[in-house]
């Protein structure tokens, strides 16, 4: 039996007391997350967002077996935060549709949900209406026209059958429950963020790009908890990294009873890890804060400021005088006297000698 074949779906029950001590425990380094990135300027958290919004949209593709190019996706992002993209890079639609969807989900976590905002995202996520090579139902859930809504695995002609959705012509009545639900149940909002995203999984009520709505859906509620549009960690990330035991997770709760106490402990244990893991995802914004903080008195000119912020970024390669004078629009000779004063007050130090020569942040 499938869990929504139990008469009284969608009223799951869960064990409070099993999962009260890992809820306290997300709410409390959700706190500290927050009030730590409070304490960074707006430049430096909208470096942060940027950050965390890439890998969330790119990690969240990845589960599904999709792989983006990175830069899009950042440039992507970037254009829609109002910040420099770095360069005119060509995105494509389904990138930037992802990245709609996210952002909608992330930066709107008020705004109320709706059938429409749910075909929206999907239409998004397929703009050309293709999946792969596979045509796919877009804006409106699925009709079941070639088949019932099945999660398979294994080779043609030997596949294995894990779940199969309910039928179509239950999926409006389900999914207006499961909307009222997001829209109006006064449930803890970190649990309601994984209620929600295993609620939707298992209406599968879409063609395709289930678990990536699944996803934003969850995102979008814990944005909501924390009364922020500013996520600062990755959940998709965290479940990246352990795919099969999210998949496991999920299989072993859509086949048993009504009790989904050992998805929400699944839920809440890696949401934890997720928020810890930040600060590995923010560490060089993190560094770059602590850098100007240290350096907020010291006498610097434009183009120290300019080279340095690239360097603290995502600067690829070694610092040399030839990359100085060219990023800066200057001679060499105004590079090397830009990098010795540099040096002097001991934000650089130098490496090699000759042709080698370059140049390190201290």
């Amino acid at each position: 039996m499938y869990i929504y074949e139990n008469k009284d779906f969608p009223h799951f029950v869960y064990d409070k007391n099993k999962i009260s001590d890992l809820l306290a425990k997300v709410k409390t380094k959700q706190a500290y997350l927050l009030g730590k990135m409070d304490m960074l300027g707006f430049e430096i958290k909208e470096i942060a967002l940027l950050n965390v919004l890439t890998e969330e949209v790119i990690k969240s593709s990845e589960i599904e077996g999709e792989i983006l190019d990175p830069k899009q996706a950042r440039s992507s992002i970037a254009r829609r935060l109002g910040m420099d993209s770095g360069g005119n890079i060509n995105i494509e639609r389904n990138v930037e549709g992802i990245v709609d969807v996210m952002l909608d989900a992330m930066r709107n976590p008020s705004k109320e949900i709706t059938h429409e905002r749910l075909y929206g995202w999907q239409s998004a996520m397929f703009p050309g209406g293709f999946s792969g090579l596979y045509r796919v139902k877009t804006g409106a859930y699925r009709d079941d026209s070639k088949g019932p809504m099945q999660v398979v695995s294994g080779a043609m002609g030997k596949e294995k059958v894990h779940y199969e959705a309910p039928k179509a012509e239950l999926l409006e009545a389900q999914m207006s429950e499961l909307i009222d639900y997001i829209n109006n149940n006064d449930d803890d909002c970190i649990l309601k963020a994984g209620i929600v995203h295993l609620w939707f999984v298992i209406i599968h009520p879409f063609d395709d790009g289930n678990g990536r709505i699944a996803r934003a859906l969850s995102d979008m509620l814990l944005a909501r908890c924390e009364n922020s549009p500013n996520q600062f960690y990755s959940m998709s990330s965290q479940i990246k990294n352990v795919r099969k035991s999210y998949y496991e997770a999920l299989e072993i709760t859509r086949s048993s009873t009504l009790d989904i106490t050992s998805w929400l402990t699944w839920f809440l244990e890696n949401l934890i890890i997720a928020i810890e893991n930040s600060g590995e995802l923010l560490k060089s914004v993190l560094q770059k804060a602590e850098f100007w903080q240290r350096h907020r008195n010291t006498p610097l000119n434009e183009r120290q400021i300019k080279v340095l912020n690239r360097v603290l970024d995502d600067f690829k390669g070694n610092l040399t005088t030839t990359k100085w004078a060219k990023m800066t629009n200057s001679s060499q000779d105004t590079a090397t006297r830009d990098i010795q004063d540099l040096i002097n007050k001991g934000i650089l130090t130098k490496h090699g000698e000759a042709r080698a020569t370059h140049y390190l942040i201290t």
